[in-house]
């Protein structure tokens, strides 16, 4: 008889097969040098600096509220088990429990940061009338309560407000279970049993949030390399799923992916493979934390070979839990080219700082997206206050996604737009305001014809149409769709409130369109005379002595988003000429017809002239943009990650977008005839945009 010593002393150790996280293999198992850990620990140190951390003075404060929010939302079942003449011991038992989940749940959340949570109640609590009518009016008694705000009719239906200061979004499920019990294990597909498709979504975000912290090797890591991930993406413009970028759970999914596939390595490892993996992806192969799991309760899963709508998907990234979803639906072809140049940015920059030769702070400079186009639209958002207009920009943000589609598609994708993030509020104005920008420009490589010209007469009408489907519409709720030059952006853009000395010379106001409750269009711009003479008059307002004392004493409020002159006309106008302005500015006042649309313009030859004669102004993304100047190599990089992955993802391939360079010069064009404005072009303004040759 051999013993086991005798064994192990007659064969060599067999190794231990390494842990495979994900749907491959990892790429290395390498770990870190000592070049890496130190690397790991600067970064570290440059997050604590930038203030990503909370206190634990904050972290507190938020289990304090959560418990008040439990108890809150206990009281409130236990109310309707009552009223609904259930026994004493059901009411004594009932009760509802309390979930987080997003960056709250994995732990990557900041000073400020809002708490996603989710409401398990039991079945006979709905979300229609118990959630939205009563759970609210009951927090809206609450003093602690401030900005109340419901959104009954999103996505995934939610309920936002803030407690003692902390930003809340509450959403609510009710579950097959007369009683909830307090152990609930949300993960457990059984919680999906007999509820419908908004609960199913509701229940996810918890659901998701578990399994990417069972699915990596090393939280700690993880957390790091997100929190690092979603800094950046802040401050390159690309962190906001509704303008069609990724929001945090798309990051974290991507993040969680990168430490599957490298998971021995630490912080500064990952963040430097994520971009090196993502600027290589072949989209459209989906990112997966897991295999797809096959329909068992039938709900709907994401699978391309089923579903024709999933195969117009151009960035998946899908949820590990039942049922899988693509979380990126949101991202169009435009805002993924600007994603990808962006990671092209990070992986250079990266490899910079591997080499010594850049600090962590290079990789957050901040995108300076004022500088990188020629041409923007420019999207104002007005309501009587600041309520009306939280709950009416909410709405607007939703569908500004739609007019960027709406756009690319009319123009069959030749001119792109690319959605900024963040929005902007002018001070000023004497109602509540904010604004929206979306930079412009043509397709790489496209050839365009001098005086090219696109209609998106149709886009903005049909965005129009979107947005007057607001049920909760009050009065003075407005929007406006303005085309700006860079020279002509508002100050209120710009981190000290001035522009660069070269945009502080006044220029012609730009058309724009009004949209309000009536479906009305109100188009304003300078007189004619102005726009002609901006170029012509050698002795005139555009001399070199006069452009010079405007730069010693700008007036910035004239240079600000245009103001709003219109004339309200009845339905039988056929038109107005430049020579009556001054007696429409003091009609606009009386504001006489609430049912009609209004001009007050200059001809559309002076337009077009105007416009043509600024077709060369600016600069373009290369020359303020450092990741443009790489972005062309793009096509040509080959990883061993695009051979391992495509075939295990069995998606269309596609190969990267190229960069696609602005410049494009839009010019806005009202129809009209022998100098009359038919009526049709009142109700249905053309916006024509111009691409110009730049070469």
């Amino acid at each position: 008889m051999v013993s086991s010593e005798g064994l192990c002393g007659s064969q060599p150790p067999i190794a231990a097969p390494a842990t495979q996280y994900g749907v491959t293999e990892p790429i290395s198992m390498a770990g870190p040098t000592a070049a890496d850990i130190q690397r790991s620990r600067d970064l570290e140190k440059f997050l604590v600096q930038a203030g990503l951390y909370e206190s634990k003075e904050e972290a507190s404060k938020r289990e304090e509220v959560l418990g008040q929010i439990q108890e809150i939302v206990t009281n409130w079942v236990k109310q309707l088990t009552r009223l609904r003449g259930y026994t004493d011991q059901m009411v004594e038992d009932a009760k509802a429990v309390i979930f987080t989940f997003g960056s709250y749940r994995l732990g990557v959340h900041g000073p400020g940061s809002d708490i996603d949570a989710l409401c398990v109640g039991p079945s006979y609590v709905s979300r229609e009338e118990d959630f939205f009518f009563v759970l609210h009016n009951i927090l809206a008694e609450r003093e602690e309560v401030t900005e109340l705000q419901p959104v009954p009719d999103a996505h995934v239906p939610v309920l936002r407000f803030k407690f003692s200061g902390i930003p809340i979004d509450l959403l609510y499920a009710s579950i097959s279970h007369l009683v909830v019990p307090h152990d609930l294990d949300i993960s457990d597909i059984s919680v999906l049993y007999n509820v419908d498709e908004p609960t199913v979504r509701s229940l996810n975000g918890c659901r998701v949030a578990d399994q990417i912290l069972k699915l990596v090797p090393n939280v700690e890591h993880f957390r790091t390399t997100l929190r690092c991930l979603k800094f950046w993406a802040k401050r390159r413009g690309v962190y906001s799923n509704v303008t069609g970028f990724l929001g945090g759970v798309n990051w974290a999914l991507l993040v969680a992916r990168i430490c599957q596939l490298y998971p021995n390595a630490a912080p500064s490892m990952l963040v430097s493979r994520f971009f090196w993996v993502f600027t290589q992806w072949r989209w459209p192969n989906p990112v997966m934390l897991c295999a797809i799991e096959e329909d068992r309760l039938g709900f709907s899963v994401w699978d391309p070979r089923k579903n024709p709508r999933d195969r117009t998907h151009h960035m998946p990234i899908i949820t590990p839990a039942y049922p899988c979803m693509n979380s990126s639906y949101n991202v169009s072809t435009s805002t993924l080219r600007v994603m990808m140049e962006q990671f092209q940015y990070g992986n250079n920059v990266c490899e910079n700082i591997e080499l010594n030769k850049a600090k962590w702070s290079a990789l957050f400079e901040p995108y300076l997206f004022f500088q990188s186009y020629t041409n923007y639209l420019q999207v104002d958002i007005l309501a009587a206050d600041a309520d009306d207009l939280r709950s009416w920009k909410g709405w607007v943000e939703s569908r500004l996604r739609q007019l960027t589609l709406m756009i690319e598609r009319d123009t069959y994708g030749k001119l792109q737009c690319h959605p900024y993030a963040q929005d902007y509020v002018d001070a000023s104005k004497p109602c509540a305001h904010c604004a929206f920008f979306m930079g412009l420009q043509r397709k790489h490589g496209e050839i365009v014809q001098e005086g090219q010209q696109f209609d998106i007469r149709g886009s903005v009408d049909e965005f129009r149409h979107s947005i007057s489907m607001y049920m909760f519409w009050k009065p003075g709720m407005e929007i406006y769709v303005s085309h700006v030059r860079r020279k002509q952006l508002p100050a209120y853009v710009y981190p000290d409130g001035c522009k660069r000395s070269r945009n502080l010379h006044l220029t012609p106001q730009q058309p724009s369109y009004k949209i309000s409750r009536n479906n009305g269009v109100e188009y304003q711009a300078e007189s004619g005379e102005k726009c002609l003479k901006r170029k012509k008059d050698p002795d005139g307002e555009n001399s070199e002595q006069s452009r010079l004392d405007k730069r010693r004493s700008p007036d910035r409020n004239q240079s600000v988003s245009p103001e709003i002159v219109s004339r309200k006309l009845g339905s039988a106008c056929t038109g107005c000429s430049t020579s009556d302005l001054d007696e429409m500015n003091r009609l606009a006042e009386a504001n006489t017809s609430s049912n009609s649309s209004g001009i007050s313009s200059c001809s559309h030859e002076d337009i077009g002239n105007e416009s043509t004669a600024g077709s060369s102004e600016g600069s373009n993304v290369g020359d303020n943009n450092p990741s443009s100047s790489q972005s062309d190599s793009s096509d040509d990089l080959k990883s061993s990650v695009e051979d391992e992955h495509a075939d295990q993802n069995k998606v269309f391939q596609d190969g990267l977008l190229k960069d696609l360079e602005p410049k494009t010069v839009v010019g806005v064009v009202l129809k009209s005839m022998n100098g009359v404005v038919d009526s049709e072009s009142v109700q249905n303004p053309v916006i024509r945009l111009s691409l110009a040759s730049t070469a």
